[in-house]
């Protein structure tokens, strides 16, 4: 993610450490977690020649949850380029060429996760953050839009890129279901880089609307990334999420967009609340087998 592209969508009003091992005691994999550089746990301080340097939200989730997890995200995945190799991409498929993922697969995001579900029937919790950038590519396409947003052809082509990610994130849970997975499938939402700042918060509201919608149409749950983030960013930021240290610094007056270790576990606590919500009557753990 950019810090532009959260102004850029709001003036357009469209914007809408090593690795932590799951419980000892877990067998299988349970926890299929898809999506792109934030459930990768991507750190541009780290060295990507090793996967295991990137400890995403999903590792720590699933170390709460007592499962094992397939982190199955590309940094830099678009929702076109997780339905196909040919489909719109960032930087996911370089990525991949250059350097290792947590899971190595040759497909598409989306071929990967239905041949694995197909010879994965215990599978219990899925989990998708997908959608910003297919805004990154849009601006690397028609930088004109960057420094001129709410001209008429920009407002157009901004609002085919919405129109688009709901449409290919739809298609993805839809494409989830249609294995015969009935279990728990949850969207997890982004954050807001500020929270004191009208743009970056219209930003993230809007770009989460898609995921929202694209869940609600096909029974699947949503932890939501920007309240995890909120009282945090509030309390020891004044709203800002680089001055609370929920993102990674790059120096002493700018941050990465990426999470820090507590945004991450932020993150990964908004799942597993999200979780537990599903069956009030249990814990979050009893809740994956409930929900089966």
């Amino acid at each position: 993610m950019r810090v532009r592209v959260f102004a850029m969508l709001s003036a357009l009003a469209l914007w809408v450490v090593a690795a932590i091992p799951a419980s000892a005691a877990s067998q299988g994999h349970d926890y299929l977690a898809l999506g792109d550089s934030v459930p990768f746990g991507f750190s541009p301080l780290l060295n990507p020649n090793d996967a295991d340097n990137f400890v995403g939200y999903p590792e720590i989730a699933a170390q709460r949850l007592e499962i094992k997890d397939v982190n199955a995200s590309c940094p830099g995945e678009a929702t076109g380029g997780f339905l196909s190799l040919t489909g719109t991409d960032n930087v996911c498929r370089p990525y991949r060429a250059a350097f290792p993922l947590h899971t190595e697969y040759h497909t598409s995001q989306m071929d990967f996760v239905l041949r694995y579900l197909t010879g994965h029937r215990d599978t219990r919790l899925i989990t998708l953050t997908l959608g910003a950038n297919d805004f990154f590519r849009f601006q690397k396409d028609h930088p004109e839009c960057v420094t001129a947003p709410t001209t008429p052809a920009c407002l157009a082509l901004t609002s085919d890129v919405l129109r688009t990610m709901r449409a290919n994130l739809t298609t993805i849970f839809a494409n989830i279901r249609a294995t015969g997975y009935t279990g728990l499938l949850i969207g997890v939402t982004y954050y807001s880089l500020n929270y004191s700042d009208a743009a970056s918060v219209t930003g993230a509201f809007l770009l989460n609307a898609q995921m929202e919608a694209a869940a609600a149409a096909n029974g699947a749950l949503v932890a939501d990334g920007f309240t995890a983030w909120k009282a945090t960013a509030l309390a020891l930021g004044v709203g800002d999420s680089c001055a609370a240290g929920l993102l990674i610094r790059l120096s002493a007056t700018k941050c990465d967009v990426h999470p820090t270790p507590l945004g991450r576990d932020l993150l990964a606590k908004a799942v597993v609340d999200t979780v537990a919500a599903s069956c009030p009557a249990h814990d979050a753990i009893a809740c994956l087998d409930v929900n089966r």
